[in-house]
């Protein structure tokens, strides 16, 4: 038995069969073929599926298909417009933010969620909005300094902002 839904990703209207069983994450990247969130724990431990749901952080392992029946979900692949990087994607490329590139969408997009939400977070808020996230590669400080430089750029206090 399958249930018809109908999800906005990234934009464009996706309507589909699906189990009722079928995770977000597989949907996305098994219906959609969306691959940049990734399948970690399957647990909603590690962030790698992170996805915007109505614009929230969502662990996509943990929502079902069918919970997002007429909701908005952003994935890595609609951030860059129009062949121009997001400025959270470009300041992780600027500050070496990324080794393997596994954990990278789901830090992106969550950090995009905490800054939708408070613009000018201290390093202690990023550090709890990225509790959820794991990396074992780079650390943490280069993500830390990424999403500071790209929240002052967003406010139009960055090193490339106009004044």
């Amino acid at each position: 038995m399958t249930q018809r839904i109908t999800v906005r990703v990234n934009g464009i209207p996706e309507t589909a069969e699906v189990a009722p069983d079928r995770t977000l994450l597989t949907f996305l990247r098994e219906d959609l073929d969306l691959t940049g969130a990734k399948e970690g724990c399957n647990e909603g431990e590690c962030g790698a599926c992170v996805v915007l749901v109505d614009r929230k952080p969502i662990n996509a392992c943990l929502m079902l298909a069918v919970e997002a029946d007429g909701r908005e979900v952003v994935t890595i692949e609609g951030l860059a417009k129009d062949g121009v990087l997001h400025p959270l994607q470009r300041k992780f490329l600027e500050h070496q933010a990324l080794q393997c590139g596994f954990c990278t969408p789901g830090m992106i997009l969550t950090t995009l969620g905490l800054l939708a939400e408070n613009p000018s977070p201290s390093e202690g808020e990023v550090r709890r909005a990225l509790s959820g996230n794991l990396c074992r590669c780079t650390g943490y400080r280069q993500i830390l300094d990424a999403v500071q430089d790209a929240a002052a750029e967003l406010r139009g206090t960055g090193k490339g902002a106009a004044r």
